[in-house]
């Protein structure tokens, strides 16, 4: 046989085996360290669970799963990041209620579409947030605070930490539905706020119940509301925004997300790794004595609850006209 005549058939037949070949060798994921973006500074509820979460992702993935803190611009830089990355499972981020709900409706030059340019994963927490009154100015429901304001129009201000926050937001929802007109006072963070709220600069301040919780045990401010899903666990007697203006009033939240095209079978192995985490007694424990909550959501669930939220938070900004330039 001429050497011609031998090398074709050797050819094919390596040929028909190279498909099967290649795809028994491709490598099973994660084959690698996984990077989770978190678009904050160090510290804060965002930035503390997504450490717990990675720490444990790691133990039962058998990789590294580090943290990154990429913050700027109210989470739009670190989202960016992501957004761009390869969608292969080793880059994800923590978004939230700010990057993936509000900031699409707030911005005009948003670099990413949070819908377009991502894939939703798991939800990880949803965080209370309370309406503050100071107690010098006999403030203790949000009829009292509604009365005040219609009869001093335009004379009371409110504070909260930055424009554009969920906090913010829901006061904002809030004069649309009750017609009252209040000034809004952005500070640097809710801490700042706090004492200004203290010291009688603001009447009324909304921002995390873990924030508030000290100095509304010391008496020093009186929450008037809460806003999110369910009733505080610590402030079980104070009554949701939502009981008392039905269809307003939630907390934050935030969650796992990876680029746009993000493998289905990776998607739902994370997410089911997440869930399992999330249930476990010690995570269940620390989210109760945080007053955060938990509630599981498939991939698909969270995508239609993330689409929900940037419809309402649209029609909130636009209602009031709020925009960061």
């Amino acid at each position: 046989m001429s050497l011609r005549n031998w090398l074709a058939p050797a050819l094919v037949a390596a040929m028909a085996i190279m498909p099967l070949s290649a795809t028994s060798q491709a490598p099973v994921w994660p084959a690698r360290a996984i990077h989770i973006v978190v678009p904050y500074g160090p510290g804060g509820y965002t930035d503390t669970y997504t450490r717990l979460i990675a720490a444990e992702l790691a133990k039962t993935l058998n990789q590294p799963v580090l943290v990154e803190n990429k913050a700027g611009n109210s989470g739009n830089i670190g989202s960016e990041v992501v957004a761009k990355a390869a969608p292969d499972g080793y880059t994800l981020l923590m978004g939230g209620m700010s990057t993936h709900a509000i900031n699409v409706s707030l911005y005009r030059d948003l670099p990413f579409d949070p819908v377009r340019d991502f894939t939703p994963v798991a939800p990880v927490v949803a965080a209370n947030s309370v309406l503050l009154a100071n107690p010098s100015t006999n403030l203790a429901t949000v009829g009292d605070l509604v009365a005040l304001a219609r009869s001093k129009p335009g004379e009371l201000s409110y504070g909260g930490a930055g424009i554009g926050t969920p906090s913010h937001l829901n006061i904002e929802a809030l004069k649309g539905r009750t017609g009252v007109r209040l000034n809004y006072v952005p500070y640097k963070g809710e801490a700042d706020a706090l004492l200004a709220l203290m010291r009688g600069d603001i009447v009324l301040a909304s921002m995390s119940v873990s924030t508030a919780l000290p100095q509304i045990r010391a008496g020093k401010v009186r929450p008037i509301a809460v806003a999110g899903s369910a009733r505080s666990p610590t402030l079980a007697d104070v009554p949701l925004l939502s009981e008392i203006v039905p269809g307003i009033g939630s907390g934050s939240w935030i969650g796992l997300f990876g680029p746009a095209g993000l493998p289905g079978d990776i998607v739902h192995r994370i997410n089911r790794e997440v869930d399992r985490i999330m249930r476990t007694p010690g995570m269940q424990e620390r989210i109760t004595a945080s007053d955060l909550a938990y509630t599981a959501m498939t991939p698909a669930e969270f995508a239609d609850f993330q689409k929900a939220e940037i419809r309402r938070f649209a029609e909130i900004i636009r209602a009031n006209g709020i925009r960061v330039e």
